[in-house]
């Protein structure tokens, strides 16, 4: 009887060897799609270029916000408030002389100004004074303005 237990025994043990010794062909892959050129390695290469274009575009777009707080900085303090104004009023005070050279009494019939390398030339002709601005890299700009009342 102990025999027949011991062979029932190994039957029971070489058949559960059996069906748990089945084996399979391995395969390999990787998980990462970087490795290979396989599904998924275009998105991945994809994902990669957005993210490296999104990090150099915010530390640009950081320089140019921190270049532009620095300009305004430059340009906003009490002295460069002063000068601005002040040259405002000057180039207004140089304009009224110049109309009053123009349309004032007594006038005379053609005039030259420089400014800063600009050339103002001005001349009564007929019924219109013809102003011609002739600016330091060559360009002329030239008006012809109506003599006479003006009425509002």
């Amino acid at each position: 009887m102990t025999r027949y237990i011991i062979i029932a025994a190994v039957l029971v043990i070489a058949v559960g060897f059996n069906t748990s010794l089945r084996a399979q062909q391995l395969e390999f892959g990787f998980k990462n799609p970087s490795f290979h050129s396989g599904n998924g390695y275009s998105s991945h290469v994809l994902s990669v270029e957005q993210l490296r274009f999104t990090r150099q575009k915010e530390v640009k777009d950081k320089a140019e916000a921190e270049a532009k707080e620095a300009e305004r900085a430059a340009t906003q303090n009490t002295v460069k408030k002063f000068l601005v104004n002040v040259e405002s009023r000057i180039y207004a005070q140089l304009s009224k002389q110049l109309v009053d050279n123009m349309f004032g009494e007594g006038s005379a019939t053609s005039g030259t100004a420089e400014i800063e390398d600009n050339i103002i030339y001005w001349e009564k002709v007929g019924d219109n004074i013809n102003i011609r601005i002739t600016e330091s890299d060559g360009t002329v700009t030239t008006m012809s303005v109506p003599v006479g009342d003006f009425a509002f």
